[in-house]
Order: C-alpha cells, then structure tokens, then sequence
C-alpha cells in the first residue's frame, strides 16, 4: 500500500467535489480545476475525507496510487488558498513589466524578452520582483520555471532570474585562482 496513498485529504466546507469517472471537478471559493483520472483509481468521499483506492493490484496502479492523492490535494488547496511563487531579477539594469497579457523583461539581452501570460494566472511586478499567482500548482510552477530558464542565475556574478529564497553557490574566476597559486597556462 503506498504509504501517501492511503492518507485521506481533508475536503474544506465551501469545496465540492464532483467525479464521473474518469472526470474530476473540484470547485471551491476561487474557481474550479479537473483532472483525468485513470480506470485504475477508485476515488471516495467519505465523512468530508478524500480517500484514493486501488481497483487494481498492477504496477502502474501502484506507481499511480500516491500520484492522483497528491493531484487532489494539490486541487483542494488551489481552489482554497491558490499558489504563489516569487522570482527575484539580479542584474544591474534587469528589469520586468506587466503590458496587456504579456510580460516584458530586459535581461541584459539586446532587445527585450515578451513573455505570453498563461491564461488564469494573475502576475505582478514590483521593484525587481516578479510574482506570479493562480490555483493550478502546475501552470504556477511552470510558467515560473519558464522566467527562470530565460536568464538563470549564473554561479560568477550572481546575476539572473531566481527564485526568491534560492541560494546560488558563487565561484572563485580565473584571477581568484591564480592569485592563490593555482598553476596557470604560463606556470613551469
């Protein structure tokens, strides 16, 4: 029995969950999310608890068992609270604005770098910080991850888009080695 799956996730007053398989909706207070579940998960409410079952004892049940318990948790707290990620831009003259449906960011490239929003999500910038806000965790971290891969942060310098909180590890250049005595191209 997976040891995730077999945990029951909690369903909030103000949440309603809906399943005809192999459909799920679950809408709650800042909208709705459904997802497709597969022929071999059972899905249960049962004194305002989630329980997610296997109707097969195969592999891929198994594996799938603790996945879609831990999509439906992900649901519930989307549709109750929503999720948020931050990125941080660090580089002089790196820069971002909010124009329309898309974002536009000077990362030091020669012309700025216009991003589509994905629909459903709100983003803000403030300063140097980029925050990015909806109720699917997927579309958050994805979009998130697609800002990030633009300009990530380089481990010299220190400049790039990052995740706030992120911790970039700094490396010595080349004259930092070669004052400690590092042997160098011309050393004998």
């Amino acid at each position: 029995m997976s040891k995730i799956g077999k945990k029951p996730v909690a369903l909030p007053k103000g949440v309603d969950l809906k399943w005809q398989r192999p459909l799920l909706k679950i809408k709650g207070p800042k909208g709705e999310l459904s997802a497709s579940i597969r022929p071999e998960i059972e899905i249960e409410v049962k004194d305002g608890q989630v329980w997610v079952s296997r109707l097969m004892e195969t592999k891929l049940a198994h594996a799938l068992h603790g996945t879609y318990r831990s999509i439906i948790k992900n649901m519930i707290i989307g549709v109750t609270d929503g999720y948020e990620k931050k990125l941080e831009l660090v580089g002089v003259g790196y820069k971002a604005e909010v124009k329309g449906k898309a974002i536009t960011l000077s990362l030091g490239f020669t012309r700025p770098v216009e991003c589509p929003i994905p629909e459903g999500l709100q983003v803000g910038v403030e300063k140097n910080f980029i925050s990015i806000k909806g109720i699917n965790k997927q579309v958050v971290g994805q979009f998130a991850a697609e800002l990030r891969i633009l300009r990530p942060p380089e481990p010299y310098q220190g400049k790039g888009v990052r995740y706030v909180g992120e911790h970039v590890r700094h490396k010595a250049g080349k004259a930092a080695i070669s004052a400690v005595g590092g042997a160098g191209a011309g050393a004998k």
